[in-house]
Parts: structure tokens; C-alpha cells; sequence
């Protein structure tokens, strides 16, 4: 009998539904049964269990991973003109949010081998408008937030983590204090996007944080600006986690240790491929976080970065880039820096990141026909 392999995707989501089907429809059945879709039962549960799974006191659900940094940002009560510091090297939302708000995202170069902000790649941005900044734990390990935390305390800036890549990630303080990202600033966001670690099945997104009174505030701006129905304190937004929505993440967080476990596994066995290839320099790990890979991202040199995905398609292998340009290069963003502005770091991991399939679907023999076929490509150069 020949084995015929499946279909490699980035995001099986189909797959990983199957292997959780009967919970996910009794889930979906209950919430749909109980006639309550807004703000239903399963969103308070979802937010306690969330906050018992990142040991945070505040969980506060909403619409999408965009508006959470929104109102994150609302919250905060900044003014128009504020600088706002953010990586250059992240998606879109990041920026978008600030400039919606009249903020001004100031761009900051990232770190070669983590792709992360670091308290010095932010110092030398920082003026008297500066009022936050936003380290995004990108791919899905976290910033060095011990040595940011201490320049935001040293120049009294508010600190608002993007976690949407990285949910359920820890960091180790020097004295041996672990917390999960997007636990750690003053406000933490993330997404729950159907192809993050933990995704449900159309956009949904949370704020958290640890202070009573910001929670407060978030919650009346998620829902209109109002505690009490129909009196409306401050100007607010309409961002609500679905009950639907909720039921499926309340299921799927209960996976998420495994899924972790998971991409973990095949992590290991692509730095183990790969480490003899020349023009690849595997993910590094840092020694003050863990990594629960949202992406395998992997540098790519002797400018053979997009020869290699053109390969692996024609191999019926996807990979994607993430991303092919700096917020600064965007059309969007160009006015809020000089025309010859760069940041050398940025714009090279734009010309050499390519990112492989690391789902929870993905099986080892796929795992394997992959490392085969990256190293077959450079064999034949």
C-alpha cells in the first residue's frame, strides 16, 4: 500500500476542527440555544478562563485584534500629536490604529536575530512628545521586556503590548519572575484571527490588563462609552466578542498548551535540518523567553529568498513573507517620515524572511518533505 501524502497548508484549519468537532458543535449548539449572541454567558466565561490561563486580572474581549489596540490606545487618553514608537518591521494594524487616532506612529529599527523591538532600538526615538510604546512580540517570542519596561519607567511611557502572534508565550525577569506576554505593559492586546495559536472562526480580539481602573475604562469604550445601558460617560466604540465566537475559544484555549507542544516539535526539527545550510540562519531562542512559533521564520541569504519560495510552490509547498516591506514604505505611512528615511535592519529582513509551515496539522512526514526540499534547493546551486 503507498502512502499518499496530504496537502500541506500554512493553516489546516479545516484539519484541526476535525480533531475537536463533537466539542466545538456542542459548544456552537448551546450558545446558539441560549438566544443570547451578544454578550452572552460565554463571554464572561471565556474572559475568566483567559484570565486564569494568562494569571491576569483583567480580560476584556472584543471585536478584532485592531480595535483591542484602539482601545488600548483610547484608554490611555493620549492627544493628537503624541508620538506613539512602534517596530517598522510588523503588519499594518499597528500603525493604523495610531494614525486613526491622530497619534503619531514613530518608527523604530528592530533586532537582527529576534525581529523584536528592544529598549535600544526605541531610545533614540523617544522626544517630549513620545507618551507610549508598543513592543509587538512578533512571530511568537517576546520582546526583552525587563530592559523596556525600564526606559517607558525612566522617560514615563505608557507600554501597550501587541501580543497577537504571540498568546501564551512567557518571559523570565533577571529575578526569576515569569509572566506571559501581553501581561507585563501597562495594557496588552491580541487577536484571535482564525490563523493565530488561538483562533476562533471569524475575528474576535482582548485587551488585559492589571490595573482596576483601565479595565474600567476599556470596557465603557468597547461598549459605546457606557456602563450603565443607554448613559454614556465618554466617547467610546462598538467592539464586541461574538457569544458564538466565544463558545469556540473557550473550547480551542483548552488545546492551546498542546498546539504550543506542537509547533515546538516541528520548530526543533527544522533547526535540526537546516542548521548545516549555509545561506540559512534558523529563528533564534532567546534565553529570557519561550516560543510558541506563530511563524517559522527563517533568513534567507545569498539573495536566494524568493528563487526558495518559488520552489517550494512549485513543490506544492507554501510559505509566506512576513512582510515584504517596512510600515515607513507603505503609501499609507510615508508622510510621517522624511523621503529618505531607513532603517537598515528593517529593510534587510524585508529582502531575506520567509516563513514555513509550522500548523498543528502539519505531520512529520510533511515536516520531513519539506526540510528535504529546502535543502535539495541549495544542494542544486
Amino acid at each position: 500500500m503507498f502512502y499518499v501524502m496530504k496537502k500541506i497548508e500554512m493553516v489546516n484549519l479545516r484539519g484541526q476542527y476535525d480533531k475537536m468537532s463533537k466539542e466545538i458543535d456542542a459548544a456552537l449548539l448551546n450558545a446558539i440555544r441560549s438566544g443570547k449572541f451578544i454578550n452572552g454567558p460565554n463571554v464572561i466565561s471565556f474572559e475568566r478562563s483567559l484570565q486564569n490561563y494568562l494569571s491576569v486580572e483583567h480580560v476584556i474581549t472584543c471585536a478584532n485584534g485592531t480595535d483591542a489596540l484602539q482601545i488600548a490606545l483610547m484608554a490611555l487618553e493620549l492627544r493628537p500629536g503624541d508620538e506613539v514608537i512602534i517596530p517598522a518591521f510588523t503588519y499594518i494594524a499597528t500603525a493604523e490604529v495610531i494614525a486613526l487616532l491622530g497619534l503619531k506612529p514613530v518608527m523604530a529599527d528592530v533586532d537582527y536575530e529576534t525581529f523584536n523591538l528592544t529598549a535600544s532600538c526605541i531610545k533614540p526615538h523617544i522626544t517630549n512628545k513620545t507618551k507610549a510604546v508598543v513592543p509587538v512580540h512578533l512571530y511568537g517570542q517576546s520582546c526583552d521586556m525587563e530592559s523596556i519596561l525600564k526606559l517607558a519607567k525612566e522617560y514615563d511611557l505608557f507600554v501597550i503590548e501587541d501580543n497577537a502572534q504571540s498568546i501564551g508565550a512567557t518571559y523570565k525577569f533577571s529575578n526569576g519572575l515569569e509572566m506571559k506576554t501581553g501581561t507585563i505593559g501597562d495594557i496588552g492586546t491580541t487577536s484571535f484571527f482564525p490563523s493565530k495559536n488561538l483562533g476562533c472562526y471569524g475575528d474576535g480580539g482582548a485587551v488585559m490588563t492589571r490595573n482596576p481602573i483601565l479595565a474600567e475604562k476599556i470596557k465603557m469604550i468597547a461598549n459605546h462609552g457606557q456602563i450603565k445601558k443607554y448613559h454614556h460617560e465618554i466617547v467610546g466604540v462598538n467592539s464586541r466578542l461574538d457569544t458564538i465566537q466565544a463558545a469556540i475559544l473557550e473550547v480551542k484555549l483548552k488545546y492551546l498548551t498542546e498546539y504550543i507542544r506542537s509547533r515546538n516539535t516541528i520548530a526543533e526539527c527544522y533547526d535540526e535540518a537546516f542548521r548545516g545550510v549555509q545561506e540559512l540562519d534558523v529563528p533564534k531562542r532567546t534565553t529570557n523567553s519561550d516560543h510558541v512559533f506563530h511563524q517559522y521564520t527563517l533568513k534567507v541569504g545569498s539573495g536566494q529568498r524568493d528563487n526558495l519560495k518559488a520552489y517550494l510552490e512549485e513543490a506544492g509547498i507554501p510559505s509566506m513573507v512576513y512582510y515584504p516591506l517596512p510600515v515607513y514604505q507603505q503609501n499609507a505611512f510615508s508622510k510621517y517620515v522624511p523621503s529618505d528615511f531607513s532603517l537598515q535592519v528593517t529593510e534587510e529582513l524585508c529582502e531575506v524572511v520567509l516563513s514555513l509551515p509550522i500548523d498543528t496539522e502539519v505531520d512529520l512526514d510533511q515536516v520531513s518533505f519539506i526540510c528535504d526540499t529546502v535543502i535539495g534547493f541549495f544542494k542544486s546551486k
